[in-house]
């Protein structure tokens, strides 16, 4: 099963991926909480963004494997698919502007191995990303780049995924759901 869960800045996604990773290892008493993969996608640039990775690293159970991943999401999703249960994959945006900082043919190349890649998933994933097309159009062109190219990626996200959530306020918003349980 593949969910998209989206959402503004500080609306509860991380919370929302992570009590769901939980939820399912209970639902079989054969499963453990270790089965579960995060795959983080962001770096530190700064202090404040190395204090936000520390608090998530901090919220998630200490039995998690975690792989620290900002380019290459499609190889570890391949290599790790049969290992785990569940993934998280935190978050696409972050990736995204990995990427787009590196070159934009690079990026192009890594959306489509994911794409490709996710026919092959067996466990459950959860992508978690913002939503950042909400708002104004940005006046910058990387800024405009980066808001198309997200919003794409989200587009073409959803429809292959069974899920797709929005989050609001800690609030889940259930706005696709073609999963069988």
């Amino acid at each position: 099963m593949l969910e998209l869960v989206i959402g503004g800045a500080r609306s509860g996604k991380s919370a929302y991926a992570q009590q769901s990773a939980l939820e399912y290892c209970k639902q079989d008493s054969g499963r453990k909480k270790g089965d579960v993969l995060y795959i983080a996608t962001a770096t530190a640039g700064d202090n404040e963004m190395a204090m936000r990775i520390e608090q998530h690293k901090l919220s998630r159970p200490r039995d998690w494997q975690t792989i620290e991943e900002p380019i290459k999401l499609a190889s570890v999703l391949k290599q790790h698919a049969n290992q785990s249960e569940f993934i998280i994959v935190d978050c696409l945006t972050l990736w995204l502007t990995n990427l787009l900082a590196v070159d934009n043919e690079q990026a192009q190349r890594e959306i489509a191995l994911l794409f490709s890649t996710l026919p092959e998933l067996t466990p459950s994933v959860i992508f978690v990303s913002n939503e950042v097309g909400m708002g104004v159009v940005p006046l910058g062109e990387e800024t405009r780049q980066f808001v198309d190219e997200a919003g794409r990626l989200h587009q073409r996200l959803a429809a292959r995924c069974h899920r797709v959530t929005q989050m609001t306020a800690g609030i889940a918003n259930r706005i696709k759901d073609e999963a069988t349980d």
